[in-house]
């Protein structure tokens, strides 16, 4: 990056109580330059590009990322709006990308998936801002995408295959002589290492875009910091009391799993190996005991919690807690049978399919639990798919049943402030209080507030709907407590 913008970047982030350094093995780093309290926005940023998560089965306006309503545009057959105002606000962007788009051959327009579009769109931004079309500011400057690390040196034969395969697809569809391949590739790469997914409110992804001053921040597996999305807005809060001086970190990955499997998706995507305190706790005895949990077997004891071990005879697997062995052939048999029945369980059912999916995941359930540990994590994902069918045929009580399973397990796997408690709390509630369990409901909606206040604020449309639902509910409990007496 160009000294001038570097000291223009610094005194942005300096006026926001912010600096960044360089530090070994981690490169750029976000420090503070003053106390952060829980729910404080730390930095927030508008996507450099960004692009909706288009499917052949659902599609999204390129505005505002809104299934509703939406149109076809007319010459390029790819991008969707919702209404003139959406359409408006990106048409100059899209007139460069709809030309480019519209020479593509028809068959060739749907190998255009959403990170082909963000990279077509990254050029025509920075053509635009070189024609002075879009204006360049500190925040907002194809300067800042120079600077980001793409880990090209660390990437396989096949990945640069791939990668040289689609900058040629984008190569086609821009053709800009001034674009060199390589450097095609390259973004790519640094696509896969600093994009980031667009999630709504209760954190379904949504879209993918490029935030160049929030990849300067670090990963940790206990970060202090979390980011969210106000529409395409990034931003970054403080989940604990952050001190000054202190380096600001998120999560890049799902954090609920052993180190092993943590190094091993941080390494996959993003090509660093972390040393965060949660990591550089590997092979202690709590590391140990904590990936026998998440990712173990259970005791053969019904009623024992213990975790397992693997027996140093080789027989089985040892309960830590009561010394029970379990054979490893009752362990395989069940492994066995297990993998059996997942392989016939659908990922995405069809809406007539939902109840035998429903059964099927039951059936993958049961067998869980006899062989895995209750806080085990692939448990809690059946349990979750279970939940979301059950949600979606309206069976609220079964709903609620696996609801109250699976917070025990969030709580377990997540720090406290985590957002997905808080939305799981929030389901909870809205569960409860549907039922008619309205005290219960107040509970569970106070502690999703008190999380979700933290992650999302206060003011967001999402928090103000949360937030008018606990007060609806409390004047119900009250009602119902005067009912009584």
């Amino acid at each position: 990056m160009e000294a001038s913008l570097m000291a223009d970047l610094q005194r942005f982030l300096q006026d926001r109580c912010l600096g960044v350094s360089n530090l070994p093995q981690k490169g750029r780093s976000l420090f503070t330059a003053r106390d952060f309290r829980p729910g404080e926005v730390i930095l927030s940023q508008k996507p450099y590009i960004c692009v909706p998560n288009n499917t052949s089965s659902e599609s999204r306006c390129d505005g505002c990322f809104k299934t509703n309503n939406l149109k076809k545009c007319s010459a390029c057959q790819v991008v969707w709006y919702c209404g003139s105002s959406c359409q408006k606000s990106e048409w100059k962007l899209h007139r460069d990308e709809c030309k480019a788009l519209t020479r593509l051959e028809k068959e060739k327009r749907k190998f255009v998936t959403p990170t082909i579009r963000l990279m077509v769109r990254l050029y025509i931004k920075r053509n635009l801002q070189n024609e002075k079309v879009l204006p360049i500011t500190t925040t907002d400057n194809y300067s800042l995408v120079e600077a980001l690390v793409s880990h090209m040196s660390e990437i396989d034969e096949k990945q640069m295959l791939l990668y040289a395969q689609m900058a040629n697809l984008v190569n086609l569809i821009l053709q800009f002589p001034s674009v060199d391949l390589r450097e095609i590739a390259e973004n790519f790469s640094k696509f896969s290492c600093n994009a980031h997914s667009i999630c709504d409110s209760e954190l379904r992804p949504q879209g993918i875009g490029l935030f160049p001053l929030v990849s300067i921040i670090n990963h940790s597996c206990s970060p202090n910091a979390v980011l969210v999305f106000e529409e395409q807005m990034a931003v970054v809060r403080a989940m604990d009391n952050i001190s000054k001086d202190s380096e600001i970190t998120i999560s890049y990955i799902e954090t609920a799993g052993s180190t092993l499997t943590r190094q091993k998706s941080l390494k996959e995507q993003y090509l660093f190996h972390c040393q965060c305190a949660r990591c550089s706790n590997f092979g202690k005895p709590h590391d140990i005991e904590e990936s026998a949990i998440l990712e173990g077997y259970r005791c053969a004891n019904e009623k024992c919690t213990g975790f397992l071990l693997r027996d140093p005879e080789e027989k089985g697997f040892v309960c830590q807690k009561c010394l029970l062995l379990r054979s490893k052939e009752e362990v395989k048999k069940l492994a066995s049978d297990l993998k059996t029945v997942s392989e016939k369980a659908p990922t995405s059912p069809s809406a007539e399919d939902k109840q035998a999916a429903i059964e099927l995941y039951k059936t993958i359930e049961k067998l869980q639990v006899k062989l895995y540990h209750s806080f085990s994590i692939p448990l809690m994902r059946t349990r979750e798919k279970l939940l979301k069918m059950l949600m979606d045929v309206e069976i609220w009580r079964e709903a609620l049943n696996y609801c109250r399973l699976i917070v025990p397990v969030y709580q377990r796997v997540y720090p406290a402030t985590h957002p997905l408690i808080g939305l799981q709390f929030y389901t909870q509630g809205k569960l409860e209080w549907l039922l008619g369990e309205t005290k219960e409901a107040v509970s569970s909606l106070i502690k999703a507030f008190d999380i979700l206040r933290i992650s999302h604020g206060i003011s967001t449309p999402f928090m103000k709907e949360l937030s008018a639902k606990l007060e609806e509910a409390r004047a119900e409990a009250s009602y119902k407590q005067l009912a009584l007496h």
